[in-house]
């Protein structure tokens, strides 16, 4: 990690003035990952979380009537040389311990898989479990409508805390004023935590801020999607253009972009695969940048509120947030009507903290 903060383009950033407000956030984030079996606990829950994710995305797809906006089609990861995979062997074998299935590829096999991808890649894992999705907008899009067609309304306003009777959920305060309801889930994203604490929770929720460089009509890019690991990016083919993903920076809800770590992902994009035209910023490329909800053991929160019962917790997912809310969405369901969940949810118990 201090590699990564002295390197300009490396894949970690701390925004120094909120250096303060980030510390004891920071430091429990080191304890969680301190010894290698607080990691391999990490993994086993999480792996209950990712297991069988993409055949629910698919299901759910298939419901919302956009089957072709998910599809297991694997990841590849690509090192520059065996060693360098070697060196990450405490990961690759959690994956394994957890019934990860790996391919391993030489460099003529990941040359015949990936024929853009730069030559200083001489060694690559496939993941073929792995799933993507081709455009997340839309298929959010496509599940709020099915979800409308269903009969739930749509209501935009700002929650702000709750209002109880007898222990019992009353309403969610809001901005245009109070919502009756019986239930409520706490789903905010990053923006979760005064949610959680007028519910009685105080929770250690950070931001890991992240960012997105999108070419379109790209007129290189990979077949599948790609980490690569030199770089701590991801490539995927989107509908939108071809998109690289990643960074980490560490400077709150509030702080303004630092469009420059958008450009550090254009330069490795770049870097990745040559043939793709080298032209300044223009309106085929898009910058973005997004909130990750995290907590800082790597696991989310999920299970009932400490002040009532109907109100459940179910943000904080980090980096997986997309994979693992299907479910999310069943967990959530199983609690809100009195049902077992169908996973153990000790792990991920907004009271840990």
């Amino acid at each position: 990690m201090p590699g990564y903060l002295v390197d300009p383009l490396g894949p970690l950033a701390i925004r120094w003035s909120y250096l303060a407000r980030a510390t004891p956030w920071l430091l429990r984030y080191l304890s969680s990952a301190s010894t290698p079996d607080k990691v391999a606990r990490t993994a086993a829950a999480l792996r209950t979380m990712l297991a069988d994710a993409p055949d629910l995305h698919a299901r759910l797809a298939r419901e919302a009537e956009v089957p072709h906006l998910v599809e297991k089609a694997g990841l590849l990861h690509a090192y520059r040389t065996r060693a360098e995979f070697e060196a990450d062997a405490l990961g690759w074998r959690l994956r394994r311990e957890q019934g990860i299935e790996l391919v391993e590829l030489d460099a003529a096999a990941l040359r015949e898989r990936e024929p853009d991808l730069h030559p200083r890649y001489g060694f690559g894992i496939f993941v073929p479990e792995a799933g993507r999705c081709a455009d997340p907008g839309a298929y959010t899009a496509a599940l709020v409508e099915a979800a409308r067609v269903r009969g739930a309304a749509l209501l935009q306003a700002q929650a702000r805390s709750f209002a109880f009777s007898a222990g019992r959920l009353a309403a969610v305060l809001t901005d245009a004023g109070p919502l009756v309801c019986e239930a409520a889930v706490i789903c905010a994203g990053a923006r979760s935590g005064p949610l959680a604490a007028a519910a009685g929770d105080a929770v250690p929720l950070e931001t890991e801020r992240g960012y997105h460089v999108t070419i379109m009509d790209a007129a290189a890019g990979p077949r599948t999607s790609v980490m690569a690991m030199d770089c701590k990016i991801i490539v995927n083919a989107m509908h939108g253009g071809l998109r690289a993903a990643g960074q980490v920076e560490i400077a709150g809800l509030e702080a303004a972009p630092n469009w420059k770590r958008a450009e550090v992902l254009r330069e490795l994009l770049l870097s990745m695969f040559p043939a793709l035209p080298r032209e300044p910023q223009s309106e085929r490329q898009r910058y973005w940048m997004g909130h990750r909800p995290s907590m800082p053991d790597g696991l989310p929160c999920i299970g009932h509120a400490r002040a009532s019962r109907d109100i459940v917790h179910a943000f904080g997912h980090g980096h997986v947030g997309l994979g693992s809310s299907a479910r999310t969405g069943r967990l959530v369901a199983q609690l809100i009507g009195g049902r077992a969940p169908e996973i153990a949810l000790t792990p991920f118990d907004p009271r840990r903290f």
